[in-house]
Formats: C-alpha cells, structure tokens, sequence
C-alpha cells in the first residue's frame, strides 16, 4: 500500500510511523520531569550549561539525575569527580554514580568503562541501544527531574532520544556567532518535527567580565539571543558569561562547588516550565 504519510489515518501495522516507540523504565523509578538540553552543534558550552542547571537544582533541594546521552564525547563525570565502576542488584539493573555533595545521580559511558580516554566507536543502533538501558536500566528511583545531557547536533544520538524517552521539554543551547541562527534553526526544526517542547534559548558565552575595570567584553560579538528567539519565536532564557572560575571548577571535578546565582533566571524558568 502506497504511503500517503499522512500518519493519523495510516492502517498499515507495519509501518513503523504510526507505531510509538517510547520505552518505559523500570518499576522502582519515578522520574517527574524530563529535561533536554541540546544544541544544534558542539563546542556551546552544553555540558557546561546542563552540569549548571543541575547543581542549581540540587542546591533548592530538587533530586536530580543526569543522562550523559553523549555517548561519544561524554564529560559529565569528569565534571563531577566521578569515577569508573558501577554496581548493580539480582535484577541486573544498574546503580548510579551519585555525587558527594549534593546525590546529584549520573548515568554515563564513561562511568562504564575502565579507561575514560579510550573512544566509543560503536555505529548509530548500538548508541541508541546504550540510551535506552541507561533510562531503563538504572536506579535512578525518584527524581524531580532527570536531565539529559543531549550529543552535539541533530543525529542518530538526538533522534533515538526524543523518539524512545519521555522528554517533557528541550532547552536549546547557543552562542552569539554569526552563524547562530542557522544552527539554532536546526535544533528548532528538529524539535517541531519531534513535537517536542522547547524550554527556550540560553546564549552561552555571552560575554566576560574585563579583570581591569569590571566590564563586559563580547568576544563573540554582541548578544544575538533576543533576535534568534523573536526569528524562531523562542523564549530567551538567559546569556551566561565565560567564567575562568567555573572552568577551573570543572576541570577538577569540583562542579559541586559551583556559584550558580548568575543562572537563577534561567533555572526559574525550567522550574516554572510545563
């Protein structure tokens, strides 16, 4: 039979359109909210701005959990001092990571492997594969909210977690070059082809703060954030600055010891997002 790809009249059992692909988790897990955070390309900042937004919700007393869907490119656990090794109990399902200070929960690739140097070079059905035992798999138990920390762009990774997990909404990760708009494009279409939520647009990288006299420097150029938003109709969600301190903090595992007030507003607005 012809397809007329119009889905909500399709008949035809076999065809994969009209068949739901998402996956349940286990019976011991109650995850109350989903959240993605993605970006149309790397090098954003979006580890940055996911490990952010969960330890400013750890601080208010939300348990969080983070899924380090970037299989290929993890940094989560090294964000949070976290090493390798992972137990588990007669179900044979997984008990994660859960960081000192906070119980932060985090499911990663690289909490799985020995050697965290060493590359992930599986092909796309194998990756999605790893993303559904990660959610169905693991203890994550309850959660206020279960963050996904998406892979750069708009592939295999992306597409197997919007189709297989139950996303409740994405915050779309930027920075002010000029080629912003086109990649954020990206991220949007592919949510609204998804039918995904959109949180909103964090600009990261905004901008620094001058050591000398305290103000900003744009070494990207100036904020695009309120004209991409009013292009994609997007909420804006904040711009966050270059902050050397944080680096330092994450290069040494210290995320946990993060000042996360410059993000309160953009944290306010994934509280308040339904």
């Amino acid at each position: 039979m012809a397809c007329d790809h119009n889905c909500s009249s399709c008949k035809s059992a076999s065809c994969g359109k009209n068949q739901s692909l998402l996956v349940t988790t286990n019976e011991n897990n109650h995850i109350k909210k989903i959240i993605a955070i993605m970006s149309g390309k790397g090098g954003v900042g979006k580890s940055m701005v996911t490990t952010t937004l969960a330890v400013s919700l750890a601080k208010q007393g939300y348990k969080v959990g983070i899924l380090d869907s970037d299989i290929t490119g993890p940094s989560i656990p090294k964000a949070f001092g976290l090493k390798p090794g992972v137990t588990g109990n007669s179900e044979n399902l997984m008990f994660p990571p859960i960081t000192k200070k906070y119980g932060i929960k985090v499911m990663s690739i690289n909490v799985l492997i020995d050697d965290p140097t060493q590359p992930v070079v599986w092909r796309g059905p194998v990756l999605g594969s790893a993303i559904k035992q990660f959610y169905q798999d693991v203890l994550w138990e309850d959660l206020d909210y279960l963050l996904i920390d998406m892979p750069p762009g708009t592939g295999d990774v992306a597409l197997s977690v919007f189709q297989m997990l139950p996303v409740d909404g994405v915050v779309i990760v930027s920075t002010p070059q000029d080629l912003v708009k086109m990649i954020v494009g990206k991220a949007v279409s592919m949510c609204n082809q998804m039918n995904m939520k959109i949180v909103g647009l964090v600009e990261n990288m905004a901008y620094m703060k001058c050591p000398c006299c305290n103000n900003p420097i744009y070494p990207f150029g100036v904020s695009k954030l309120d004209d991409v938003c009013e292009t994609f109709n997007l909420k804006p969600l904040a711009s966050l600055p270059i902050n050397p301190d944080l680096t330092t903090l994450i290069d040494s595992g210290k995320a946990e010891e993060m000042n996360t007030d410059y993000a309160d507003s953009f944290v306010k607005e994934v509280i308040d997002f339904n």
